[in-house]
């Protein structure tokens, strides 16, 4: 199922949490400086939900909080804020998070040597792995074979050289 988003931080917001993160987004870019009650009256959600939210958000850098007393209570309220010109840097980062671990995956796939013994239920083993248990399953008892694990790090390479295309841009 593809949902079409109209805005970059809308899409961030719903890939990070979800329909509900959605809710949050929107009503943060259709009232800016709202109030967590403002919004959770806005979306119909739960107030915690709507924190979770914002709070998730403020983690990541997406929306600013500033504190305010509130005229009417004499307490103080948090006002959200997108920052939609953040959105742009966080995908990138998580880009080169991503590139790393990739990187990191294809550097362990090259360096070792795997076997398996073709029960779906067993874990696949290094070479130092399945020497240790004279190359037989300690699970099922079963021969441990040599996977090729070639298709693997062509895939690897492939999105390794993807995403470096991307931040080069």
């Amino acid at each position: 199922m593809k949902i079409e988003y109209e805005d970059t931080f809308v899409k961030v917001a719903g890939l990070l949490g979800g329909p509900e993160y959605v809710k949050v987004a929107r009503a943060l870019l259709n009232n800016e400086n709202a109030t967590d009650e403002e919004i959770a009256s806005a979306t119909g959600l739960k107030i915690k939900n709507v924190r979770k939210a914002l709070y998730d958000l403020y983690g990541r850098s997406l929306i600013t909080g500033i504190k305010v007393r509130d005229p009417k209570r004499g307490w103080f309220v948090y006002r959200w804020k997108a920052q939609r010109d953040q959105t742009d840097s966080f995908i990138q980062a998580q880009r080169k998070k991503i590139l790393g671990k990739l990187k990191l995956r294809l550097e362990y796939e090259e360096t070792h040597e795997f076997y398996h013994c073709n029960t779906q239920t067993c874990k696949t083993r290094t070479f130092e792995e399945a020497m240790e248990n004279f190359f037989k399953c300690p699970d099922c008892s079963k021969p441990l074979n040599r996977v090729d694990n070639t298709e693997l790090k062509e895939a690897l390479k492939w999105k390794i050289k993807q995403l470096e295309e991307e931040l080069s841009k």
